[in-house]
């Protein structure tokens, strides 16, 4: 495998070469790894099994010393892949905060962020259509 990020790369049964492909990813790459499962009840209703992470997205802990917690995405951050959430940090010595950094595989997505239509539309799967009633213009009333 080449040094560089090779989108025609396939696979590989090794390891190291799946890391290195993630890791040399370009950002819009990365950002289709940054999909966490729905619920239950979630996928159901959208009929899709997985969906990309979003600031504002609920979500349980699934894995590691916060399982089981629920709470709202803070920031995503895509060139490490890592997810900070909402209230989930680590104490040190001293007394300070360390936000904790979790893998968007060891989450499940509670409740959806739909405040943007683009994003409700792909879960739905509906078409942008124009409003009911709303009349077509033709190339003669464009003219006039």
């Amino acid at each position: 495998m080449k040094k560089a990020f090779s989108p025609a790369w396939k696979a590989s049964s090794q390891p190291r070469k799946q890391r290195k492909y993630a890791h040399n990813a370009p950002l819009h790459i990365k950002q289709k790894m940054l999909h966490a499962h729905l619920s239950p009840e979630l996928r159901k209703k959208y009929a899709k099994r997985n969906v990309q992470l979003r600031k504002g997205d609920k979500v349980k802990i699934m894995r590691g010393k916060f399982k089981g917690k629920e709470a709202a995405v803070d920031r995503i951050i895509l060139a490490r892949g890592k997810v900070y959430i909402v209230g989930m940090e680590y104490y040190k010595k001293e007394g300070s905060k360390v936000p904790v950094a979790f893998n968007a595989s060891n989450l499940m997505i509670t409740s959806l962020d739909l405040k943007d239509n683009k994003r409700k539309q792909k879960l739905t799967g509906e078409k942008s259509r124009p409003a009911v009633g709303a009349a077509k213009e033709t190339k003669d009333e464009k003219k006039k």
